[in-house]
């Protein structure tokens, strides 16, 4: 029987072995647990009020919308993050993706899914398409880190991830350090859908970051396309909003 959202299995790897702390980097002396205490309480929450497009923190109740969505037209329907990426989660997410501590992708899931399963229940997305890597990049880093998180988020929540409907055609530049302008320009023609066709309504697309918003925008584009109807993204962290 397929898992619902709302009983989403946690991980207990902890019990058996010692992880690594995703935000110090140390062994977790908890164990069952997949981040130290203290560390925990450092971790930047994404609260109330946030943009009700793609979920970015805004400084006041009466905001809906952050202004890169209040002035920009997005092609996904909706997103959500459980974290702001600040300095912690910047240098966790470092870890993560270039020192091989591949183990924080299953508790990025289990924080996603404490944040946003209500919202990802109302999505009732047929599939998790991370966002792919391309595969020079993939075999220099060794794996995609979208596609082990959302790996994970579908041993917990049961949705099933479709790794290979979405392809990255174009071997882009790192974004970070691009304006808004030279990322579009950037990730244009960047992805391709396999068979030209999308056999899904609505898509969950699932990545690390966001932050301005190209990365999910450009994938969701070529989704829409090629025959999606909705998608909507999760992602670990989101830039701040204002």
């Amino acid at each position: 029987m397929k898992t619902k959202i709302s009983e989403w299995r946690p991980d207990v790897t902890g019990l058996f072995f010692p992880r690594r702390c995703p935000v110090c980097q140390d062994t977790v002396e908890d164990r069952g647990e997949q981040i130290c205490g203290i560390c925990r309480t450092r971790l930047p929450y994404i609260r109330t009020p946030f943009c009700l497009k793609c979920g970015k923190p805004l400084d006041m109740e009466e905001q809906e919308f952050c202004r890169d969505c209040s002035r920009k037209r997005h092609w996904f329907e909706r997103g959500r993050a459980p974290f702001v990426y600040d300095q912690v989660m910047r240098e966790s997410i470092a870890g993560y993706k270039y020192n091989g501590r591949r183990e924080y992708a299953a508790f990025y899931a289990e924080e996603i899914l404490r944040r946003c399963a209500k919202d990802m229940r109302g999505w009732q997305g047929e599939a998790l398409i991370p966002i792919p890597i391309h595969p020079s990049r993939k075999r220099k880093r060794g794996f995609n880190q979208a596609e082990l998180l959302a790996e994970e988020l579908s041993g917990r929540c049961g949705i099933p991830v479709d790794a290979g409907l979405l392809m990255r055609i174009k071997k882009t530049h790192v974004q970070k350090d691009l304006s808004d302008q030279e990322r579009l320009t950037n990730l244009k023609d960047a992805f391709s859908v396999r068979k030209g066709r999308v056999p899904y309504q609505n898509l969950i697309l699932v990545d690390d970051i966001y932050t301005t918003g190209s990365t999910i925008d450009a994938a969701a584009k070529v989704l829409k396309e090629c025959g999606a109807k909705n998608v909507f993204f999760v992602c670990i962290c989101v830039g701040r909003g204002n």
